[in-house]
């Protein structure tokens, strides 16, 4: 796909590594401070360390007063486009300023101040973004929750957060359904032991909600009287050591694990990926096809495109049914994206419903660069596909909501090295990522170990959970010494490239021998009439654990499914030989994910293996684990 000898990556990595306080010292460059920091970094600070401790910024200004004072007001710096209600919009980097400091002023009137908290629990709309700006801009603190996320976890939240304002919407819109979210928001409410002073409200004509007397406040009007005032916050300075937002990782029981996200780091490491590993210039459309309820949403629909100087598109609607198949390419040519950043799901939806891309032709892409692809595993065969359709490169990269960007990534931005399906390529400045055994010493290349980020993690990361410094260290520090786990598990190979094999809980121990899934789930993937697939570890006697295929077959295929069961047990076999006991391959109508498109593999093992199980917080359609549950209990299992 591309050329060692065009990339700048090896001397990039090398002079990191050679000297990482110049190195972030110079990113920092790239960043408006109001005071400079008095050191790059701080080693006793913190749990393990501080970057840019005594600097003072703000992220809002930097984000959109900059570029209006630097003359670009008048670009485009949000386009919002939304098939399932037929609207669309532009703000340019003038009126989205106007809008924020606007909404900021309403939130300072509603007495939020500099490190109060604001929760976000809204759809992909103009305002959700907005919202988190007016957090930026005066200092307080946004978490953003999953417009539509279930009563009891928003409650959760709400209480670990202690936010003394909720921004929220009426509804969120699905391609077959109005979501009505502000009766789970008075449910959450009611069931937590912190009650908020204050929700603003924005009316969606889809589905009003009903206002509170003397809690809720409708948005629309708060800001046109705020308006009619000629009311406008000013940024607020905050130490780049202050932090910007909380994010709840998803799926966690008990307690909930709130990210941090600090100003200043944040800024530096995402201001550099926008050119170094993504390629992308001021003024150019950038779209981040995901939700701002996760990492990638905050990162690249919301902060890193607005710091560039770009214009980042916000959209409502599915790569499928919002209305065909073709959403995407519709979306790219119109607008003109230079970039599209998915989830590997969304591919798959898509290969699915429509393997030659009819839907694509006589579409204009020309401006169309590359495909970025995050979020879970990319098999290569939809790697595979996605370039064979597209002719652009399609770009596998790895983060986790607590590092905020790639970890390992193919930087678009310093030339493309040569791609490895089932890699996404090598680590990033910053990260000096690591293999190694139980005992947490090295393995050698092209063994499968748990995968390790070398203390200390870069600008950017989380530098501790939410009140929990203690639970910090427990959760990521304490299980390898020095290190950062990813509770990933892969290996490195000779050229350094990182493979990611699954979470450490998916790798199964059948008979002794430890074996990926994501292994299994290539092969499974590669065989022409399979969509998509999850491979689990199954409790058995014998073995300890078996592995056990979902799979979920192309529309229109027409073979009986015993047969290609038969094949896929024999491709396996073929592939990866006796030793994985592969001997179960079931066909199912759909897979059960999260909102995200993540597979949630972990239930599915505990129906297979008879353990109790509770309905995911973030599923996206629960009526999907009964037929998981019916398809198992015809197979004995479940």
């Amino acid at each position: 796909m591309g050329e060692t000898a065009k990339s700048r990556y090896a001397e990039t990595y090398a002079q990191w590594r050679a000297d990482p306080i110049a190195f972030w010292g110079a990113a920092a460059k790239a960043i408006d401070w109001t005071t400079p920091a008095t050191a790059v970094f701080d080693a006793e600070a913190g749990v393990y360390g501080r970057w840019f401790p005594g600097a003072t910024c703000n992220t809002c200004y930097n984000a959109v007063d900059r570029h209006v004072a630097a003359g670009r007001g008048d670009q485009a710096a949000l386009i919002f486009d939304s098939p399932v209600t037929g609207a669309k919009r532009t703000l340019t980097y003038a009126e989205l300023q106007h809008e924020v400091s606007v909404l900021g002023a309403v939130l300072q009137d509603l007495g939020v101040a500099k490190g109060d908290r604001v929760l976000v629990y809204m759809p992909m709309v103009p305002e959700a973004i907005i919202g988190m700006l007016a957090c930026a801009r005066i200092g307080a603190i946004h978490s953003v929750v999953f417009g539509g996320f279930a009563a009891k976890e928003l409650a959760t939240r709400i209480e670990d957060a202690e936010p003394k304002v909720v921004l929220a919407a009426s509804c969120g819109i699905e391609p077959n359904r109005v979501v009505p979210y502000k009766p789970l928001l008075d449910l959450a409410i009611s069931m937590s032991a912190v009650k908020p002073e204050k929700c603003l409200l924005l009316q969606r004509p889809e589905g009003v909600g009903n206002l509170t007397e003397g809690r809720d406040l409708d948005w629309n009007e708060a800001c046109n009287d705020a308006r009619h005032a000629g009311k406008a916050a000013p940024c607020v300075d905050v130490a780049a050591t202050d932090p910007l937002y909380i994010l709840y990782t998803s799926g966690t029981t008990g307690k909930p694990k709130g990210v941090v996200r600090d100003n200043g780091g944040h800024m530096v490491a995402l201001s550099w990926t926008m050119e170094n590993l993504y390629g992308i210039k001021p003024g150019e459309v950038f779209w981040a096809a995901s939700d701002i309820g996760w990492v990638v949403g905050h990162s690249y629909i919301v902060y890193a495109p607005l710091l560039a100087g770009c214009t980042t598109l916000v959209y409502e609607g599915k790569p499928v049914g919002t209305p065909d198949p073709g959403a995407f390419w519709r979306v790219i040519e119109e607008h003109k994206v230079v970039a599209l950043f998915t989830a590997p799901t969304a591919l798959r939806a898509i290969k699915k419903e429509d393997p030659d891309c009819t839907f694509k032709q006589g579409r204009d892409m020309s401006h169309f660069r590359t495909l970025f692809l995050a979020g879970e595993r990319a098999d290569p065969d939809t790697v595979q596909w996605a370039e064979d359709q597209l002719g652009v490169p399609v770009v596998d990269h790895w983060w986790q909501t607590e590092t905020g960007w790639a970890i390992a990534a193919n930087p678009v931005g310093l030339g493309l090295l040569p791609v490895k399906l089932g890699s996404p390529t090598v680590p990033m400045p910053g990260f000096d990522v690591q293999v190694v055994d139980e005992a947490a010493k090295p393995v050698p290349a092209g063994t499968m170990g748990s995968i390790v980020v070398k203390l200390p993690l870069p600008p950017g990361c989380l530098p501790t959970l939410w009140q929990q410094d203690g639970r910090f260290r427990e959760s990521y520090l304490e299980a390898y010494p020095g290190f950062y786990s990813t509770s990933d598990a892969g290996f490195l190979d000779d050229d350094g490239y990182v493979f990611v094999m699954g979470r450490t809980d998916d790798i199964i121990n059948v008979a002794g021998h430890r074996l990926s899934t994501g292994g299994m789930e290539e092969v499974i993937a590669s065989h022409p009439d399979v969509a998509e697939c999850a491979v689990i570890g199954v409790k058995d006697a014998l073995k300890g654990e078996v592995p056990c295929g979902f799979v979920v077959l192309k529309a229109g295929e027409r073979r009986p499914h015993e047969v290609i069961e038969k094949e896929l047990v024999g491709l396996v076999r073929d592939r990866i030989g006796p030793v994985a006991a592969f001997k179960l391959a079931v066909t199912v109508n759909r897979l059960p994910k999260t909102r995200s498109g993540k597979i949630l593999r972990g239930t599915m093992k505990k129906i297979a293996d008879h353990d109790e199980w509770a309905m995911p917080a973030t599923i996206d359609d629960p009526t999907v684990l009964d037929e998981i549950e019916g398809v198992l209990k015809t197979r004995g299992m479940g």
